[in-house]
């Protein structure tokens, strides 16, 4: 509605040339708007309802900005870290959000976050190219696939230990990897993972009187053999870390299999944790060799608590240094 208004103000934007007034009212209308405004005022025409509504939605923005600020508070360094746990993708709002802070300490978790983010997705590649053998047979009808691995052939002292494993198809635990390459605390918190969602866990050991008398490649066969036969339900297919068994089961042997095949590398965790805590025990009964330590391989101190103490009834006497050992006495 245009009308011819004088140099009267309408009342509803009274004080609009006035600096003071416009700060009192709360508003401080943009340059172009204002100018123009003023412009019409001065010419004597002036369209009361637009500055009316510029006025007042004007204000009500401004009033809204600033109770806004009033309630937004300063997030300390300390509950960004805590938040950015929950965050997983860049494209958070909230991730874009703490980018945009220039706190020195807010950058340095926003790197951290990044680095760990790339290492997560750096084990889930790893894990997808793992699961490429039981991919190949669940894709030729087979349900049931162990995974079956040994620890425990090159020890001068202890039993042979090996591990049969059926996981699910919808298994998942990134960083699972060949149980060497995985620290104490890791292949524990691991063992316990695989042992609550596996379909099936088995373990068997060739103890040293065994070994002695077969020979360590046939006591490790034996474990392996030991192992699957005690599996439930039954396995269809086996993939075995570089042994070839006689079994009536399907026979996939892969050479370094722990590091290739998460159902072996499954088996290589548990394998090792059940080993190393018989060592332990052990331990107790002969603390003088350090087997809670060296778990029985041939250390610069076993050697050495041999030559002091001589042999247990755990040591293999076919393995050299012990067989030297036995033959001088």
């Amino acid at each position: 509605m245009n009308g011819a208004e004088g140099t009267k103000t309408p009342a509803g934007v009274r004080g609009w040339g006035d600096p003071q007034a416009l700060k009192r009212r709360g508003g401080s209308p943009s340059r172009p708007r204002k100018a123009k405004c003023l412009e019409w005022k001065s010419t004597g025409i002036f369209n009361t309802s637009y500055c009316l509504f510029l006025v007042i939605e004007i204000n009500r923005r401004e009033r809204y900005d600033l109770q806004r600020v009033k309630k937004m508070k300063v997030v300390t360094i300390a509950e960004i870290e805590q938040q950015l746990n929950n965050i997983s993708a860049e494209s958070d709002p909230l991730f874009k959000k703490f980018q945009q802070d220039e706190r020195k300490g807010v950058q340095q978790l926003i790197h951290r976050w990044q680095k760990r983010m790339e290492q997560e997705r750096q084990l889930q590649e790893k894990f997808n190219e793992m699961k490429v053998y039981e991919n190949k047979w669940r894709a030729q009808g087979y349900k049931y696939i162990a995974g079956v691995d040994e620890v425990g052939r090159g020890p001068l002292a202890g039993p042979v230990v090996a591990a049969a494993v059926i996981l699910p198809e919808d298994f998942y635990l990134p960083g699972i990897d060949d149980s060497k390459k995985i620290s104490e605390k890791k292949r524990n918190e691991y063992e316990e993972i695989i042992r609550r969602e596996a379909i099936a866990v088995s373990v068997a050991k060739i103890d040293v009187p065994d070994i002695d008398s077969v020979n360590i490649y046939e006591a490790t066969k034996k474990a392996m053999l030991a192992a699957i036969a005690t599996l439930n339900p039954n396995p269809e297919v086996l993939l075995i870390d570089a042994m070839k068994l006689e079994t009536p089961f399907v026979v996939d042997s892969i050479i370094k299999g722990d590091a290739k095949s998460v159902s072996i590398a499954a088996a290589s965790i548990v394998a090792k944790v059940a080993r190393d805590r018989l060592m332990v025990e052990l331990s107790v009964q002969f603390p003088e060799y350090g087997f809670q330590q060296n778990m029985g391989y041939g250390t610069r101190e076993h050697l050495q608590a041999i030559q002091i103490h001589g042999i247990t009834p755990y040591h293999r006497k076919s393995f050299a240094p012990v067989k030297e050992w036995v033959l001088d006495e």
